[in-house]
């Protein structure tokens, strides 16, 4: 089970992160890696943060799915996100070891290709 915490512990110990203390997420060289989701719980209603669900950047919608079919539980997304490179992910169904890789892939997409290196490539 993870948290919120672990989410920031983990987006903090990548190199060149900042924290983005208006939009709930992380960036890497100016592009969003993590972030917390907006959910819309009224209908007409402003979307709300949900602190037990992340979004993450993938590398194609093939991976996407692929996480999408190993489980419904942990992995989801929404109309919004349909046709995007984004997946969500429930943090109380994924251990801090899982959600460490996701948010290091997720880095890795992001950051410039000599970060990259320097952490180990991907």
């Amino acid at each position: 089970m993870s948290t919120q915490d672990d989410v920031r512990r983990i987006a903090l110990s990548l190199p060149a992160t900042t924290e983005a203390q208006d939009e709930f997420g992380f960036r890497v060289a100016g592009k969003k890696f993590v972030w917390i989701w907006l959910e819309r719980v009224e209908p007409k209603k402003p979307k709300v943060p949900n602190p037990e669900v992340i979004v993450l950047p993938v590398a194609d919608l093939g991976e996407k799915e692929a996480l999408l079919a190993i489980d419904r539980e942990a992995f989801f997304t929404t109309d919004h996100y349909a046709g995007h490179k984004a997946v969500l992910v429930r943090l109380p169904m994924v251990d801090t070891q899982e959600l460490a890789e996701l948010i290091t892939e997720s880095w890795c997409l992001q950051a410039p290709a000599a970060m990259v290196e320097q952490l180990g490539g991907r």
